[in-house]
């Protein structure tokens, strides 16, 4: 079975409490749980990591090109600023492996400042404001990348 890490960036441990009109009402443990079963149904095993810490976010990156390891990642507050973890991604993509940056809600209806991603331009794709479905998404795509 095939790893694949889902990283998920600042604040997303406060899922179910942190705006829920934007976020949902659903926790961490809640995507944990749906992303290692969408995993198993595809073949996928999944493991899910969160931080707030955007220097072990930048070391999960270096390790999943070291160890030929799939990503789906949320930054999160990350998207918009962090050339550090834009280079880490791009380490990723450039090691052939699938990159896909998903977020919970749809940042190009919200604030001026999410509307840009440093991230996007290394993912392999992208996707956002599908709630918790997206990272099924994201996953069904790296299964499918894989299998390609």
């Amino acid at each position: 079975m095939t790893k694949v890490i889902v990283v998920n960036g600042p604040n997303l441990g406060r899922l179910g409490v942190r705006e829920p009109d934007v976020y949902g009402h659903q926790d961490l443990e809640t995507l944990r749980r749906d992303c290692t079963a969408w995993g198993k149904e595809l073949g996928l095993e999944v493991e899910v990591r969160q931080t707030d810490d955007e220097a072990e976010i930048i070391g999960w990156m270096h390790r999943a090109v070291d160890e030929q390891t799939p990503v789906v990642m949320n930054p999160a507050a990350f998207t918009h600023y962090s050339y550090g973890l834009s280079d880490a991604a791009h380490m990723v993509t450039d090691a052939g492996l699938p990159l896909m940056e998903v977020h919970i809600s749809n940042p190009a209806s919200r604030d001026a400042f999410r509307r840009y991603s440093v991230i996007s331009p290394v993912a392999t794709g992208t996707i956002t404001g599908m709630g918790f479905y997206g990272y099924r998404l994201a996953l069904e795509s790296v299964a499918h990348l894989l299998n390609d």
